[in-house]
């Protein structure tokens, strides 16, 4: 054993207790501190002038497999903002790549599926994964965890639905028109997609979870796309798939969706301890459709970031008031960090939240 490591296994074991006792996992819990914790869905990327130095000339899954990149851009955010958690630098299709399908991530497009899954057979390239497959997110997490002492660390996946939209659709797509014709007129199909895309998600975070992470985030970025009854019908039983067994962690589960108001209630049944909510809807109302003991995130809409500071300031201070309905809230964006926003500003708002006990 190389000298030193039994004194770096104890730092680690003492910043995961001291991330276990922050505000985050606190407030997810429902016991709050004084002042809702915050931090900023995309905090780790493109509105950083420090992360677009980094990244100059390197593809975006490149950077997403380097574990010395992944630590850096993990910890560019706390650095500069002073955020209450830092979120792993990664994205929703790296398991997906690991396991060998074809794609990429084209600069200003998203990812782009090489094949797209049209067939059952098309599904023998969803393969479980492994912690060897991704062994350079086991890494930068074991780094991460020393480096942010008692700040906590989550790790996310992106869930069933939202992946296989991009599967199905061969990249971003407006209407989902594809993947919702799959849906419906091949049940089966779907059924075995998204049980595969379950269990690929859920590895995934347990692999995060094994390396240290405090807590975990389900992205289910596209399920507003749905009616009720089509998620609960199509899409619920496997978002739980992910969650309900990673409960065993006793660590904070997340789950958001954008346009998902008419069903928190649903995702909060997934599985999830903090249900992510958009801006369409007040916290204090989100809170009452999750119904008793509601954690929620969020949420404010990023486009106000780019409003002029006592427009921005009076928002901060009404989802404040309004997460209070909740019996914990962890304040965020509705979706995440636009390209064009203003560092000093996303600091700003964090100072502000830390102000309002």
């Amino acid at each position: 054993m190389p000298a030193g490591t039994p004194n770096l296994a104890r730092a680690r074991m003492r910043a995961m207790a001291a991330a276990a006792d922050s505000l985050l996992i606190r407030a997810a819990s429902g016991h709050p501190g004084g002042y809702p914790p915050v931090w900023f869905m995309r905090q780790a990327g493109r509105s950083l002038p420090e992360y677009r130095e980094l990244r100059a000339g390197i593809a975006m899954l490149d950077a997403c497999r380097d574990p010395a990149m992944i630590t850096e851009i993990t910890l560019q955010p706390v650095r500069r903002h002073g955020v209450d958690a830092a979120i792993l630098f990664s994205d929703i299709v790296v398991p997906l790549v690991a396991i060998g399908v074809g794609i990429d991530i084209v600069p200003g497009v998203g990812p782009v599926v090489e094949h797209p899954i049209r067939t059952t057979a098309d599904l023998d390239v969803l393969r479980e994964i492994e912690p060897a497959d991704v062994s350079y997110v086991s890494q930068a997490v074991r780094a991460l965890v020393g480096e942010l002492g008692g700040t906590p660390l989550i790790g996310f996946a992106g869930a069933p639905f939202t992946l296989a939209s991009y599967l199905i659709e061969g990249g971003p797509s407006r209407d989902h028109a594809r993947t919702k014709a799959l849906m419906h007129g091949q049940p089966v199909l779907w059924g075995a997609l998204l049980n595969r895309l379950a269990v690929i998600a859920r590895e995934f975070l347990r692999i995060q979870l094994e390396a240290g992470v405090a807590a975990v985030q389900l992205f289910d970025s596209w399920a507003g796309a749905l009616s009720r009854a089509d998620y609960e019908r199509y899409v619920l039983p496997h978002s739980r798939t992910v969650l309900e067994p990673l409960a065993e962690f006793a660590v904070p589960r997340i789950h958001f969706g954008v346009g998902t108001g008419e069903f928190l209630d649903l995702i909060h049944r997934a599985g999830a301890d903090v249900v992510g909510v958009d801006w369409r809807v007040g916290l204090d109302e989100a809170a009452r459709r999750i119904g008793p003991g509601a954690v929620v995130q969020g949420n404010l809409d990023p486009a106000l970031l780019l409003a002029d500071w006592p427009v921005l300031e009076a928002e901060v201070r009404r989802i404040v008031i309004e997460g209070r309905s909740a019996a914990g809230h962890v304040f965020n964006l509705g979706h995440g960090v636009l390209p064009d926003t203003d560092p000093d500003v996303l600091s700003r708002v964090v100072d502000l939240v830390h102000s309002l006990s």
